[in-house]
C-alpha cells in the first residue's frame, strides 16, 4: 500500500507540474477514495478505529501535499 500511495504521488507532482488543470480532477478522486477508506476504518471501535483510519489520514493529505507542490513548481517556472 506504501508503494501505492508513492506512486500515485509521483504520478500526481508530474501531472501537476505538466497540465495543473487537468490534475485537479485525478487529485480529488484519489482523495475521495482515501476519505472512504478513511471513513471505512473509523467505524471500527474506540483505538482500533483510529488506528485503522490515520494511514488513509496521512495518504490524503500526501497526495493534497504532492499536488500542489507540482503546481507550486510550476507557477514559479519562468516561462
Amino acid at each position: 500500500m506504501i508503494l501505492g500511495v508513492v506512486a500515485v504521488c509521483v504520478v500526481l507532482a508530474v501531472l501537476a507540474f505538466l497540465v495543473p488543470r487537468l490534475s485537479r480532477h485525478p487529485e480529488r478522486g484519489t482523495r475521495r477514495t482515501l476519505h472512504a477508506g478513511s471513513r471505512a476504518g473509523g467505524k471500527a471501535p474506540g483505538l482500533l478505529g483510529r488506528a485503522l483510519s490515520k494511514p488513509f489520514r496521512s495518504s490524503s493529505k500526501a497526495v493534497g501535499r504532492s499536488g500542489s507542490a507540482g503546481r507550486r513548481a510550476r507557477g514559479r517556472m519562468p516561462f
